[in-house]
């Protein structure tokens, strides 16, 4: 039996070793001759032949790279049942299948194959396309970068990361060795935006990465502002300027002053960007004033609408400012103040309200009246005199929750029915019944009920809900 591992690979350049180990059988058989073969395509080409007594022999074009692993195999007497050969400076051609063939007596002719795969590792570069990116008004897409892989195989897979705004394109060459070249070009539109922005190329190869990164150069016309005016320029206001800030690249070299429709105030003096007036404003300083910027890319303008004023129209920024937070620290103590009165006034008004409507036990607004013994609402015995028969009370007053005793100087006068503390009416627990409820109660259920036909026509007080209640009735 011939073992030998079932597939190889190794990039080009480098070395591989194909395994071909003979086991003998038991008698063993005679070795007569070990021949390794390539095969591709169908076509078998002999790659290298050991005889024990011929000896070893590599053919052409393998003999200066094709070796026998074993010493022993070389020997006067070679020993052939390990022919394991070694492969080095792999080329792209090498990759085939390979046979090793032994021959034996009496048992004949025993193989096995290998496939051998070559890989080659891609260089890869990143560079821009032109050293100098222009930004045109015309706003053109140009390809601002180039990220490719050379003589890959497996090919690469490319791909960027970057901020911009762009979209990459990518191309495929198959080259006569069996190797192919990817390419990728990154296109944007160039602008000022664009401007020292990071483009990175990232190139995956089987499971190593390789990235390179540029950062844009991108030339632009300036931009140009005009500051130094705040809308606040007043009579004798003492000298005020306007800036001309451009942003430009390359920078720009030279700045132009004018004032549309006129010339320049005799006051107003410039240095470089910057324009000048010196000593107090006056009506002569009004007007259009336009500042031109020129790099070496182009030449654009910046204008500013200058009016001026017999007194100022806003007050100096730190006492304005100091005046703001006095203001927000009014405001924010008024509002704290308002809610916190607010709620006492709240309080006060429900308590006064609760006074008004409170009666003797309860609420006028509670309509429910209480039946039981009267004296406790948790069935617990409490001492307490026999309720009188009749009770009058002022017709408005606070003191109207006082029933004041008729014809009797001092205490409570005996009711029909003697008090009997022990009575077991007297622990019955109190419990309400609605006014529009119709049930029917006995007599020792109400025994401290009131006649109503005596009271209802005397003491009866219209709600402001339109209810009517008596204010001889207990409530809770």
């Amino acid at each position: 039996m011939v073992q030998m591992d079932s597939v190889k690979s190794g990039f080009v350049g480098s070395q591989v070793e194909l395994r071909c180990i003979f086991i003998n059988s038991n008698p063993p058989v005679k070795i007569s001759q070990v021949t390794w073969q390539k095969l591709l395509n169908g076509t078998k080409q002999n790659v290298a032949i050991a005889n024990p007594a011929l000896g070893v022999s590599v053919l052409s074009p393998f003999r200066e790279r094709v070796t026998f692993k074993q010493a022993a195999v070389r020997h006067s007497t070679p020993s052939l049942e390990d022919t394991t050969i070694m492969f080095s400076n792999l080329q792209l051609s090498d990759e085939a299948a390979y046979i090793c063939e032994y021959t034996t007596f009496p048992a004949g002719n025993r193989e096995n194959m290998v496939n051998l795969t070559v890989y080659a590792r891609p260089m890869t570069r990143m560079n821009l396309t032109t050293p100098t990116i222009v930004a045109r008004a015309t706003k053109r897409k140009m390809t601002v970068a180039t990220c490719v892989s050379l003589n890959g195989k497996p090919p690469s897979l490319i791909r960027w990361d970057t901020r911009l705004k762009g979209e990459a394109t990518f191309q495929e060459t198959r080259n006569q060795n069996g190797t192919v070249t990817v390419r990728s070009n990154y296109v944007v539109i160039p602008s000022r935006e664009t401007h020292r922005q990071k483009l990175t190329c990232i190139v995956t190869y089987r499971n190593e990465k390789f990235q390179e990164s540029v950062v844009l150069n991108v030339q632009y016309e300036p931009v140009v502002k005009i500051e130094g005016f705040d809308g606040n320029w007043y009579l004798n206001r003492q000298n005020v300027q306007l800036t001309c800030n451009a942003d430009a690249n390359p920078p720009v070299t030279v700045y132009d002053w004018k004032l549309l429709n006129g010339s320049l105030p005799s006051n107003a003096e410039i240095n470089n960007n910057t324009l000048f007036f010196k000593g107090p404003v006056s009506y002569n300083l009004a007007g259009m004033y336009v500042c031109k910027a020129s790099n070496g890319i182009g030449t654009r303008t910046g204008s500013v609408d200058v009016n001026i004023t017999e007194i100022p129209n806003n007050p100096p920024h730190n006492q304005g400012t100091s005046q703001d937070l006095n203001n927000t620290g009014a405001a924010i103590g008024g509002a704290v103040g308002g809610v916190a009165l607010l709620g006492v006034a709240s309080v006060l008004l429900y308590v006064f309200l609760r006074r008004r409507q409170r009666t003797f036990k309860g609420d006028y607004n509670t309509k429910k009246h209480v039946f039981g013994n009267g004296y406790s609402k948790a069935g617990a015995l409490t001492a307490h005199p026999p309720m009188p028969k009749n009770l009058q009370y002022p017709d408005d007053s606070d003191d109207e929750k006082k029933p004041a005793q008729i014809g009797s100087t001092g205490g409570f006068e005996a009711s029909e029915r003697d008090f009997d503390p022990e009575a077991e009416d007297l622990k019955r627990p109190y419990f309400t019944v609605d006014e529009g409820e119709s049930r029917d109660y006995d007599e020792r259920t109400l025994a401290f009920q009131y006649d109503p036909e005596t009271e209802i026509a005397d003491d009866m007080i219209s709600q402001t809900d339109g209810s009517v209640i008596s204010k001889k009735e207990w409530y809770v």
